[in-house]
């Protein structure tokens, strides 16, 4: 398989879910393309597979294929989600699926795991639970603060707490969205679909907005 350990500065890429709504082909048909090296791949250090989009171009050409979607490097949103509970990622990820919209999303089981990839991953919007086994949510925002990368992100925090009890729970970084849980996925859908208007990578907003 053709793996990289770190990808070049100047390479764009995309998850393989993105990578199979790019080529209208199922995630097992991409991964089948990734191990025959029609595709070209690596992993993170968290252990996420991403897909360079210059080798989906050049696939897209050479099987005289139709993207599903404009295949312009830029054009779509880069989220990562940090959240523990598997159900919650499924509901996440099905929904993302289903909006049609340029997403890659790349979910995360720890706030470990989001530290490590979040400097070859580059999130444009990172989601995030407060409240998680070992490292929260409120430790992994103050250590991502002290990181460039963490400038040029939209950071939502996801919480059933009120906001004594996050005032309580740990101060968060100016700028943080406030998305109560049920999480309402209208509010999201059109949150992204803003950011993806602007055709720019978003910058955190100036104060906090609690989602109604």
């Amino acid at each position: 398989m053709s793996h990289k350990a770190i990808p070049d500065s100047t390479d764009e890429y995309c998850g393989t879910s993105y990578a199979a709504k790019l080529l209208n082909l199922s995630v097992g048909s991409i991964q089948s393309l990734v191990e025959k090296n029609e595709l070209m791949a690596w992993k993170t250090q968290g252990g996420h597979r991403r897909i360079s989009l210059q080798s989906i171009y050049q696939y897209q050409s050479r099987a005289n294929l139709s993207p599903k979607l404009p295949a312009q490097p830029g054009k779509y949103l880069k989220v990562m989600v940090v959240e523990d509970d598997a159900n919650t990622r499924s509901m996440y990820q099905a929904h993302f699926d289903n909006w049609d919209l340029p997403i890659d999303a790349v979910m995360q089981v720890s706030a470990i795991e989001a530290l490590l990839d979040i400097p070859v991953v580059k999130p444009q919007v990172l989601m995030a639970d407060l409240r998680m086994p070992g490292i929260d949510g409120v430790e992994m925002l103050r250590q991502l603060s002290a990181h460039p990368q963490f400038t040029k992100m939209s950071v939502i925090v996801i919480t059933g707490l009120s906001m004594q009890e996050i005032e309580a729970y740990g101060e968060l970084p100016a700028g943080t969205h406030i998305l109560r849980k049920p999480v309402d996925m209208g509010w999201l859908k059109g949150y992204f679909q803003a950011m993806l208007s602007l055709r720019v990578p978003p910058k955190r907003p100036v104060a906090a907005i609690e989602a109604k």
